[in-house]
């Protein structure tokens, strides 16, 4: 089955031109924009701490004392800022000018700490973001009532590569969240998840002494391909290698992002290429769409294939975007083991909830950089790919995908698509939250309690299956980078042993405070809440019978309940602008990344006033 996703890029003449979308109105919506969310993200970290000027206003001066923003702002629960984008207003030296989000920073420089060699890297992030802010409003979009309701007689995965495509905004707490450094205008329209553009992506035969191949339990490596190419093109590819004078048993295929083979393998692996270990094989013959990851590819003409994660040598929201050849050696076992745990535990099977494997992956060691650069670093992680399932197969009739960013998604006329889910369900407001937690947030503290074991799983890492508008069951993706095991309830096998980690017992219940109520409740319960659906005391109150029901119908993990207690009056407030501003090359390191958080205080819990009636603190 083939999927048609509509393509917002330019024509070729465009591409060649002006980038059309860089004009000045646009620019100035894209500044706005921009501005609301800094100074609500900067004011939530407590980097920045604007001064109330009386009946709901407040005003915010530069370093230097020239500038004053002057703005009005509710404080909602967890500190959210909601600041209405139409409010602000900038004055320079007492004189009214337009809001430049790159003059921001540098009027905040000082304040927000970033150092003189990070700072001209942090301003093309932010020029970046705005770019992408400025093309999204120059093409035609959806709005959040039809990305609701779908598309007549449309297959789901083109309903739910329409919704990927649609996302306006990338992560809600990062200021400079679509940086993407490396990418020309044309890489842009080419490849960026936004634009809905049709990818081929470069197949490679990598010598099989430089690489590996690792495949879950039972999948063999020439049916692994088979499977995801057609037998057909495995013939064609392993002929070119004939044709060539080489062996194709010396040789793993492979593919790579269309960017990363033109801009780095070309040059940086080019000793790779003249000798052979890397051989250009051409395109693979299906069309591919980047997903909000922006690395990674959903197949449109088989949507039942697996998705396709590649290395992307791109700088983007605090990490160059590679993937390690060691990762990729244990991350099908990892998600092996992830699978049969989640499909043997009976409260994870009440709630429907499952992964997606990630069912194959090879990893490319390039000899040079592995003797010269560091365990770690970006030149080692320039070659690999991996194969993750698809949850197209495991859907039943009248089910739809949607990924859980979504739920944060406004239109171009601030519509949010929350709240045309909740009109399309015919639920009150309430009903529908529950039944959404349900499906997501039970997993996730069930699978926190029951083994210490968390992923990341904010709404880009999350996929909802809805009926009817209504979440019924979550899955969680993007398992062998980011889940981890941070105690001894459960046993690891061997092979997947590098997901135990020590983290310090206090800072082990933030998976659920950061990465759940913070990261992403914060601005659902503000969209709800500003958007008329559902009071933010309601809300929480929802958020809080949930976990109690949880809670009591596992009276055995008592001990776990009150050792990570979800109703403590306060948590520590765990900022992660501070890390893209402290370092927004690395902001963490991935062989410690709890010791590498940064903290300002501490946030009221919103389901603190919510405590059961004879749990203890």
């Amino acid at each position: 089955m083939t999927i048609t996703a509509p393509s917002l890029v330019p024509a070729a003449p465009a591409v060649a031109g002006a980038a059309s979308h860089l004009e000045p109105a646009r620019w100035a919506a894209a500044d706005r924009h921009l501005v609301r969310k800094a100074i609500a993200e900067f004011a939530h970290e407590r980097i920045l701490r604007p001064e109330p000027s009386g009946g709901g206003a407040y005003r915010l001066a530069s370093d230097d004392g020239r500038v004053h923003y002057h703005f009005a702002a509710e404080r909602l629960w967890l500190d959210h800022w909601s600041i209405p984008s139409a409010s602000i207003h900038r004055l320079v030296d007492g004189v009214e000018q337009r809001l430049d989000a790159l003059d921001f920073i540098t009027e905040f420089r000082r304040t927000l700490g970033i150092s003189e060699t990070m700072l001209p890297v942090y301003l093309e992030e932010i020029g970046s973001t705005l770019a992408g802010h400025a093309f999204k409003q120059s093409v035609p979009q959806p709005t959040a009532a039809e990305l609701a309701a779908g598309s007549a007689g449309a297959a789901p995965a083109s309903d739910f590569q329409r919704l990927e495509q649609a996302m306006t905004e990338g992560h809600p707490c990062f200021v400079a969240n679509n940086g993407r450094l490396g990418f020309g205008l044309s890489d842009y329209l080419a490849y960026a998840p936004e634009t809905g553009a049709p990818v081929q992506l470069v197949w490679l035969a990598v010598h099989a002494d430089h690489a590996e191949f690792t495949a879950i339990s039972g999948l063999g490596y020439r049916e692994h391909l088979e499977a995801e190419l057609g037998s057909h093109v495995v013939a064609g590819f392993d002929a070119v290698l004939a044709g060539q004078g080489l062996d194709p048993e010396d040789y793993l295929l492979m593919p790579a992002h269309p960017w990363q083979y033109e801009n780095k393998l070309t040059v940086t692996f080019a000793a790779e290429i003249a000798q052979q270990r890397i051989v250009h094989l051409g395109p693979g013959p299906d069309a591919f769409q980047a997903q909000q990851s922006i690395r990674t590819f959903f197949n449109l003409d088989e949507p039942s294939r697996c998705y396709v994660k590649t290395a992307l040598s791109v700088l983007n929201m605090g990490f160059m975007r590679g993937l390690s050849p060691e990762y990729m050696a244990s991350t099908p076992p990892v998600s092996q083991w992830l699978h049969q745990l989640v499909g043997a535990d009976p409260e994870l099977r009440r709630q429907g909830f499952s992964v997606l494997r990630e069912r194959a992956a090879v990893g490319y060691r390039n000899r040079y950089f592995e003797a010269a650069a560091l365990p770690g670093a970006a030149h080692r992680k320039m070659l690999s790919a991996l194969w993750r399932e698809s949850p197209v197969p495991a859907l039943e009739p009248g089910q739809r995908l949607a990924t859980m960013a979504s739920l944060l998604h406004t239109d171009a006329d601030g519509a949010a698509f929350a709240s045309a889910l909740i009109r399309r369900s015919g639920l009150s407001a309430a009903a529908w939250l529950e039944r959404y937690l349900q499906a997501y947030l039970v997993p996730v503290l069930h699978c926190f309690y029951r083994y210490e074991l968390v992923g990341m799983p904010h709404g880009e890492n999350i996929i909802l299956v809805l009926e009817d508008g209504v979440p019924v069951r979550a899955i969680l993706k993007d398992l062998g980078e980011e889940v981890v095991v941070m105690g001894d309830a459960v046993a690891v096998p061997p092979e997947a042993a590098r997901i135990r980690v020590q983290v310090p017992e206090q800072d082990k219940v933030l998976s659920i405070f950061t990465d759940v109520f913070d990261c992403f409740f914060r601005f659902l319960a503000a969209l709800l809440h500003e958007d008329g659906q559902l009071d933010q005391h309601d809300f929480w109150r929802t958020v809080a019978k949930v976990v109690a029901g949880y809670q009591d119908r596992h009276p055995e993990l008592a001990g776990a309940f009150a050792r990570h207690d979800l109703f403590a009056p306060e948590f520590a407030l765990s900022c992660l602008n501070r890390l893209q501003l402290r370092n927004n090359q690395q902001m963490l390191d991935l062989a410690d990344p709890s010791g590498s958080l940064l903290f300002s205080g501490t946030l009221s819990n919103p389901l603190a006033p919510f405590r059961p009636t004879g749990v203890r603190g």
